[in-house]
C-alpha cells in the first residue's frame, strides 16, 4: 500500500499554531499592536523587510536593550492546535514529508520542528547583535507574496513533483504555496482568497482531520 502523496507543506501561523499570527502572540505579550503595519503591508505599501522592522521596533521601543531570550521565552506557551504529534507520525508512517514553510518567526517553527518531528522548515528571522540584543531588523527567509518558492525548493529538495505535493493553508499569504501544490487545503481559512484556491476547506480544533483527505491509499506494486 502507498500513498499518492510524498510531501506536505504546512503553514505554521493560524494552522500549527492556535493563533492567528507569532508575531502577533509576542506583540499582544507586549501589549503592542502592529495593525497598521499589516494594513499597509497587506495593501502593498512596504515591503516584507519594512513589516519585520516596524514589528520589531515595536519590541524595541518597550526596551531597547531586548535580547532574543525574552522573544523566545514569549514563545514557550503559544497555544498550538491539537493534533499535531498524530498527523506528522501517520504521514511518516506512509513515507510522507512534513515541513513547515511560513512567514512567522523562526524561533516559533524550530520549536515546532524539533518538537514533533518535522522533516524541515523555513521562516523569517529575528536579527541579533553577537550578545542576542535585536538590531531592529529582520532576515526574510519566506516571501508571504510568494511562498511557492520555498515550496518549491522542498519539492526540489526531495525529488517531489507538485501531483505529490499537499499544501495546507489559512489565508491570503499561502495562495501561492496552494498554487504550487497538487493538493490544496485551507485550514481554518480567515479570508476568502485561500477558500478560492483549496481544494478542500476544513475547519476543526485538530490537525489530523487532514488525514483522511490527503491519505487516499491506492494499491502498491
Amino acid at each position: 500500500m502507498k500513498s499518492r502523496y510524498e510531501l506536505v507543506v504546512f503553514d505554521m501561523d493560524g494552522v500549527l499554531i492556535d493563533h492567528i499570527s507569532s508575531w502577533t502572540w509576542v506583540h499582544d505579550k507586549m501589549n503592542v499592536n502592529n495593525d497598521e503595519a499589516f494594513r499597509l503591508f497587506k495593501e502593498g505599501k512596504i515591503t516584507e523587510t519594512e513589516f519585520i522592522r516596524r514589528d520589531v521596533g515595536l519590541w524595541l521601543g518597550i526596551n531597547k536593550n531586548m535580547n532574543i531570550r525574552e522573544i523566545v521565552n514569549s514563545l514557550h506557551d503559544i497555544p498550538l492546535i491539537g493534533g499535531i504529534q498524530e498527523t506528522v507520525a501517520v504521514l511518516s508512517h506512509y513515507g510522507i514529508r512534513s515541513v513547515i514553510v511560513s512567514g512567522g518567526i523562526d524561533k516559533a517553527a524550530e520549536m515546532i520542528y524539533n518538537e514533533f518531528g518535522f522533516d524541515g522548515y523555513e521562516a523569517n528571522t529575528i536579527l541579533t547583535h553577537p550578545d542576542g540584543r535585536l538590531t531592529g531588523e529582520g532576515k526574510v527567509n519566506v516571501d508571504l507574496t510568494d511562498k511557492g518558492i520555498v515550496t518549491k525548493k522542498f519539492m526540489k529538495r526531495y525529488g517531489v513533483r507538485k501531483e505529490g505535493t499537499v499544501a495546507v493553508g489559512n489565508s491570503f499569504t499561502d495562495v501561492k504555496m496552494m498554487e504550487a501544490a497538487g493538493l490544496a487545503i485551507a485550514f481554518n481559512p480567515i479570508d476568502d482568497e485561500v477558500v478560492k484556491v483549496a481544494d478542500h476547506v476544513i475547519y476543526s480544533k485538530n490537525l489530523s482531520d487532514i488525514l483522511d483527505i490527503i491519505l487516499e491509499i491506492e494499491d502498491g506494486v
